[in-house]
């Protein structure tokens, strides 16, 4: 079983609004902070967006992956409800589960961002995605490969 800063996968996975989540691991660096030392609301975006992507590549659908289909999955919409804030040296574990997959044009994924030192959720949110043609930019039925990648966990 991995650790991450003392917590075990066991610990982490205990946080989670749902089970079997991928996750990622963060920690707040003064960069990431705004003027009232709270970290930006744009951080959590990058970190939520590094969490998808890393998920996207571990179930074999790296960038060039994509890139050879001619096909992306991209945002249509965010939502993210921002519960506390973070401040600086805060471990932070990023949850993500695909929840949605209709099989022809769009999918979804539902977020938690949990604090490890408290357990508090901070943000929770929902992506929702439509399949493109990566040379046109236009919506296009996705592949086979799509439909089984990005199975829903919820």
């Amino acid at each position: 079983m991995a650790t991450v800063s003392g917590y075990s996968d066991q610990d982490i996975l205990a946080l989670a609004d749902h089970p079997d989540p991928f996750w990622k691991y963060f920690r707040v660096t003064a960069d990431d902070l705004d003027g009232f030392q709270h970290t930006n609301n744009a951080v959590y975006l990058k970190w939520m967006d590094a969490t998808i992507w890393e998920h996207t590549r571990h179930v074999g659908l790296s960038e060039q992956a994509c890139l050879d289909l001619n096909r992306g999955m991209a945002v249509a919409r965010h939502e993210i409800d921002y519960l506390v804030s973070a401040r600086l040296d805060d471990e932070i574990v990023v949850f993500n589960w695909v929840s949605a997959n209709d099989g022809r044009l769009r999918a979804s994924r539902q977020l938690q961002i949990v604090r490890l030192g408290d357990g508090k959720t901070l943000v929770r949110g929902q992506s929702h995605y439509v399949c493109t043609n990566l040379q046109t930019g236009r919506p296009t039925r996705m592949p086979e490969i799509f439909k089984t990648a990005y199975k829903p966990m919820i």
